[in-house]
């Protein structure tokens, strides 16, 4: 089910790029005192230099499955 939640398609890409498994990203989000998406987002791209559509895509996927959990 977790491949089929919205933003999975970014992720070889997002990979790639940033040269981290997405394990390690949705740790790194779960391990965050953020909650809300949008500041998740924002911390991604000002921390970790990820762009716009692969911080939301990695945020909207962890906190998908997570919430599916």
């Amino acid at each position: 089910m977790a491949d089929s939640l919205q933003g999975a398609a970014y992720f070889p890409s997002i990979e790639k790029k940033y040269g981290r498994p997405i394990a390690e990203w949705k740790d790194l989000i779960r391990s965050s005192p953020l909650t809300k998406h949008m500041e998740l987002v924002s911390w991604l791209k000002a921390e970790h230099g990820l762009g716009h559509g692969h911080a939301n895509a990695l945020v909207a996927h962890t906190l998908a499955e997570d919430k599916a959990k």
